[in-house]
C-alpha cells in the first residue's frame, strides 16, 4: 500500500515536474463574459490544439499566459516557473505569436527584425533567414502590405527563430492557402520530434488540428469541456448519418444533437450510447463535427 502510494506520488510530481505548461483554475471576469476555472497542460513533445468558437475566450487565455492580460485567480507555470516572478525568463525560452500583427504598420520587416532580436539572448539569424526564403518574405515590405497570411508566417519565423523551447500560437494558420498551412503543420511536427519541444496553437481549421494534434483543450461557455489526447477525444463519440427511417425514437433521444435535412439526419452521439444505432449509419468524427455538434447541445439549439 506504501510503495503504491509513493508510485502514486511520484508519477504526480514527475508530471508536474516536466510539463512545459500547466494551467489550473484560471480565472477571468469581464462585464460580458468570463473564465472560470480553465486547467490543462502542455507535455514536451506534444502538439496541443485549442479550439472553441469565436468568443470562447481562447485569445484571452493565451495572452493570460503571456502575462498580457491579468487574471483574477488560478496559477500559470511555464518550465515549473510561475508566470509572473520568473516572467523575462520565460519569454526567452517561448515563441508566441498572436494572428494580427498590427503594432507598427509602417515599419518594414527587415527593421523589426533588428529590434525585436535584441530582446532574445539566443536569437538565431541563420534560422530567421531559412524561414524567412522557405516562406517567401520580402523583408522589405510594411508590415500594411502584408496579407493576413504573410503576417502569420512572418509570426513564424520569429517565434522559430529565438531558440523557444515552446510555441504559444494564435491560429498560426488562418488566411494560409492549403499548402502554405502542411508547411507550418509539417515545421510543427519537426520542431516537437526530439521529444523535448512542444506547440501549443489555437486554431479554427480544424482539419489541421486533425492531421497533427497530439491533445486537445476545448473551451466552451467559459469552462473547460475536454483536455485530453486527440485520440480519446475522437474516440468518445460516434457521428451518425442515415435516412431517419433508420433512426427510431429511441436512438433520437441519445442524440446529444442533430440537424435533418429532407430525408436524413446527420446527428453525434456518445460512444457509450453508440451500440443503439445500426454500424453502418455510424462514423468516427473530426473535430468540426464534435465541436458542431456539442455546441449545439450547449445552445439548445438542434435544428
Amino acid at each position: 500500500m506504501a510503495s503504491d502510494i509513493f508510485v502514486t506520488m511520484y508519477f504526480f510530481f514527475e508530471v508536474k515536474m516536466t510539463s512545459l505548461l500547466s494551467v489550473e483554475n484560471l480565472c477571468k471576469k469581464y462585464s460580458y463574459f468570463s473564465l472560470d476555472n480553465i486547467s490543462f497542460s502542455v507535455e514536451p513533445g506534444r502538439i496541443t490544439g485549442f479550439i472553441g468558437k469565436n468568443g470562447a475566450g481562447k485569445t484571452t487565455v493565451l495572452k493570460s499566459i503571456m502575462n498580457l492580460t491579468p487574471i483574477d485567480g488560478g496559477s500559470i507555470r511555464l518550465f515549473g516557473l510561475d508566470y509572473k516572478k520568473n516572467e523575462l525568463e520565460i519569454k526567452q525560452r517561448v515563441g508566441f505569436s498572436l494572428s494580427e500583427l498590427t503594432y507598427y504598420p509602417e515599419t518594414n520587416l527587415k527593421t523589426l527584425v533588428s529590434v525585436t532580436k535584441r530582446f532574445y539572448r539566443c536569437f538565431d539569424d541563420e534560422k530567421f533567414s531559412y524561414y524567412a526564403h522557405k516562406f517567401n518574405l520580402n523583408l522589405n515590405k510594411k508590415i500594411r502590405e502584408l496579407s493576413t497570411g504573410m503576417k502569420v508566417k512572418y509570426s513564424v519565423a520569429l517565434s522559430l527563430s529565438h531558440n523557444a523551447e515552446l510555441l504559444i500560437l494564435d491560429e498560426p494558420t488562418s488566411g494560409l492557402d492549403p499548402v502554405s498551412r502542411n508547411d507550418i503543420v509539417e515545421i510543427f511536427e519537426d520542431f516537437v520530434s526530439d521529444g523535448k519541444h512542444s506547440v501549443l496553437f489555437s486554431e479554427h481549421i480544424t482539419s489541421d488540428l486533425d492531421r497533427c494534434a497530439d491533445d486537445i483543450v476545448y473551451i466552451s461557455n467559459g469552462k473547460t469541456e475536454y483536455a485530453g489526447t486527440y485520440d480519446d477525444f475522437v474516440n468518445g463519440y460516434m457521428f451518425v448519418k442515415a435516412d431517419s427511417e433508420l433512426i427510431t425514437t429511441e436512438m433520437m433521444s441519445e442524440l446529444i444533437s442533430y440537424r435533418k435535412t429532407g430525408n436524413e439526419i446527420r446527428g453525434l452521439v456518445s460512444m457509450s450510447d453508440s451500440s443503439l444505432f445500426p454500424k453502418e449509419v455510424l462514423k468516427r468524427p473530426d473535430i468540426e463535427q464534435i465541436m458542431v455538434y456539442k455546441e449545439r447541445s450547449y445552445e439548445k439549439f438542434a435544428v
